[in-house]
């Protein structure tokens, strides 16, 4: 895997720091492996983009969006150039993750130990798999 730029590297490290609320919850569970041992970062640099959270190991990206986000045909080809280069992409709703913390996580966990594997869509959350 390719080395980031330092120029990436002050780019991740302002994003962190900007982080709202439902962010900051959702990295609470997953800093430190203590989502079922799994590895994430913040601020991932993937290709022209910078992911929330990633797993490297699985190569999923954890998106968590405000309500400018419903809909989003940035984020639809932002997810298709993600899925084609390898990634699947789940995104959540500030909201859900908020209010539905434990529903949540147990998506990520499903994602991560592949008993989701089929795109899928519900009320607050989508589920992009790569196309491998």
């Amino acid at each position: 895997m390719a080395h980031q730029s330092t120029s990436q590297t002050a780019f991740a490290r302002a994003l962190r720091k900007k982080s709202n609320e439902a962010e900051e919850a959702l990295w609470n569970e997953l800093r430190g492996r203590r989502l079922n041992g799994f590895k994430f970062v913040r601020e991932l640099p993937v290709g022209p983009y910078f992911a929330d959270f990633g797993s490297r190991a699985q190569r999923l990206i954890v998106e968590v969006d405000g309500s400018q986000h419903v809909d989003s045909e940035q984020d639809a080809r932002r997810d298709a150039w993600l899925n084609e280069n390898g990634w699947s992409v789940l995104r959540f709703s500030n909201a859900g993750v908020l209010a539905e913390r434990a529903d949540v996580l147990a998506t990520i966990v499903e994602v991560l130990e592949g008993r989701l594997t089929e795109r899928a869509e519900a009320t607050g959350w989508r589920f992009w798999p790569c196309k491998q």
